[in-house]
């Protein structure tokens, strides 16, 4: 039987965010409008847009914003896409170079209608903002391109400074949460990437309150690692509306404090854990954090 949402009370006061608004944000908000790009701060209803955009800093969704996945816990559209928008990548790179980014994250849909997934256009986004902005560091989060290692290997190509890809979830509910994916395939797409790009740094993350134990978080923060990860997210689950994944649980910041010592001690090079945290949260700080060698993996590919 389906999972019902447990009556969870008032949302405790720790994720309690004010309204975005103030210059900045309206400026940022501006600029994505006019050069027609879209920001997943919008399109999964972050609860971190308002502090995120004052500090000038967005994650800019590629591929559209219509996803050919229908995960339980997103609240990105799902249906059929639009054509391939083969100027977006000079325009995300025009927005980094004005804004005058430091730091950037760049994000997409599932596009399972493409054969490269959406690759190419990765890649081609990357080597933009590196034309148009050299000191920006590049952080990209991708699909699983089910599986298509060759398309993975158009992205690390380009040499992302920060290859991530989120399990989402611990394996029991992997499959209930994300639609199409497969935990063991998100684990061999990181570990293919840190053996494709080793000087590229690979981060994953996972969110909280969907029914999970304990010991299911500490598998999953060991499976990562063993994949070679060198950063992780760990953030409450908050469920956008009531047709997605309910609710189980809220976790307390103690909770995810002592989540954090855990992967440090297993030797993350990062751990950004909270209530509030999103894979993109503060992703601008993790960039030094992460300069240590990551734990070797296995050679083969």
């Amino acid at each position: 039987m389906p999972l019902e949402q447990k009556d969870l009370g008032r949302r405790p006061d720790w994720l309690r965010v004010k309204l975005p608004s103030g210059g900045n944000f309206q400026q940022v908000q501006q600029m994505m409008r006019g050069h027609l790009l879209h920001t997943v701060c919008e399109e999964a209803r972050c609860p971190n847009i308002g502090e995120c955009w004052n500090n000038r800093t967005a994650t800019f969704m590629i591929l559209g914003r219509v996803c050919t996945r229908h995960c339980g816990f997103c609240a990105v559209q799902s249906g059929r896409p639009n054509e391939l928008d083969l100027q977006e990548p000079a325009r995300v790179a025009e927005v980094v170079a004005d804004i005058g980014l430091n730091h950037v994250v760049v994000t997409s849909v599932a596009r399972d209608d493409l054969e490269d997934g959406g690759a190419s256009i990765f890649a081609a986004t990357i080597r933009a903002i590196r034309d148009a902005r050299p000191e920006c560091s590049i952080e990209v989060l991708i699909p699983d391109f089910q599986g298509n290692w060759d398309a993975l290997q158009l992205v690390m190509d380009a040499r992302p400074d920060i290859l991530n890809h989120n399990i989402e979830t611990v394996t029991r509910l992997s499959d209930r949460v994300r639609s199409k994916a497969k935990y063991p395939r998100s684990l061999e797409l990181l570990r293919r990437a840190k053996l494709m790009e080793p000087r590229s740094y690979s981060k994953s993350g996972i969110m909280l309150g969907l029914g999970e134990e304990r010991d299911e978080i500490v598998q999953a923060l060991h499976d990562l690692r063993d994949a070679g990860v060198d950063i992780v997210t760990i953030g409450q689950y908050l469920r956008p509306t009531m047709h997605h994944l309910p609710l189980q649980r809220y976790y307390t910041p103690d909770e995810f404090a002592d989540l954090k010592a855990e992967a440090l001690a297993m030797g993350f090079a990062h751990c950004e854990s909270g209530p509030l945290v999103r894979s993109s949260y503060h992703a601008h700080a993790q960039v030094p954090a992460g300069r240590v060698p990551s734990m070797p993996v296995a050679t083969t590919v």
